[in-house]
């Protein structure tokens, strides 16, 4: 039988990625048993790289279609990502895979709970949602879209129009997240030591957005201390927090869009 027990990753085993990324557009047409994701990835050669092997994370994912640089390809897909071969220059990759949220009981990537779609990243939940080199060294900037006739759209960053969200600094894929579902607001405001207006906002369910007032003052005195401690200043222009009972972890600090547990 084989050993199962997972084995010590050592600092001297450490690998540069050998493709970094610039730019990833996701767009999600968010349904419980069929959600499609369509990825835009901007990839490029890492000089420091030892290897140039192309390889994408990916775990429970239907793969629809893929394309370099607007050609499509047939990828060496296995049960832990896919393989093919790429240009020895920057390219596009481009793919569509299908995932059921509804049916996701690892409640790693994209899941859905009583009509809500949420998403647990960390630490290796994104390759769930999409091929994607899923290690914390690859970062990028992240232009989402998502499609649902659900009324809350959220993702990281600022928001472009309803459901369409811009993050104009790189971030690891752990760090990225999604909800979408029936939730209402409570907001207010924070202006920062230049100056700068922060919308806020803490989403809950009907019923618990009214326990949301001393959350929400305590995130205004954390910027705060952030700001008189450590001399640094949030950098974009909304802060979004979402409450519910159906999150899987005690707390996710995704930047723009920390999602918190309220049953304690």
């Amino acid at each position: 039988m084989k050993d199962a027990t997972p084995q010590p990753i050592f600092l001297k085993d450490y690998t540069p990625p050998s493709y970094l990324v610039d730019t990833v557009s996701l767009t999600f047409h968010l349904d419980p048993r069929t959600t499609r994701v369509v990825s835009r990835v901007a990839f490029r050669p890492n000089p420091d790289a030892v290897s140039t092997d192309f390889f994408l994370h990916g775990e429970d994912l239907r793969l629809m279609w893929a394309k370099i640089d607007g050609v499509s390809i047939a990828p060496d897909v296995t049960d832990n990502g896919l393989t093919c071969d790429v240009p020895a220059a920057p390219f596009i990759w481009e793919a569509e895979v299908e995932i059921s949220p509804s049916t996701n009981t690892a409640l790693e990537g994209l899941y859905m709970s009583n009509g809500m779609y949420c998403t647990q990243c960390e630490a290796e939940g994104f390759r769930k949602i999409t091929y994607y080199p899923d290690r914390p060294d690859v970062m990028g900037i992240f232009t989402v879209k998502i499609e649902s006739d659900l009324p809350v759209l959220l993702s990281n960053g600022n928001k472009v129009n309803r459901g369409e969200w811009h993050d104009p600094w790189p971030k690891p894929a752990y760090l990225f997240a999604l909800v979408a579902g029936e939730l209402l607001a409570v907001s207010d405001s924070f202006t920062t030591m230049s100056g700068r207006d922060v919308e806020l906002n803490i989403y809950a369910r009907a019923g618990d957005d009214t326990k949301c007032a001393y959350a929400m003052d305590a995130l205004k005195r954390s910027m705060t201390w952030d700001e008189e401690v450590y001399g640094r200043e949030y950098d974009l222009d909304v802060f979004n927090i979402v409450a519910v009972s159906d999150f899987n972890m005690g707390a996710m600090e995704n930047k723009g869009l920390n999602v918190f547990n309220d049953k304690d």
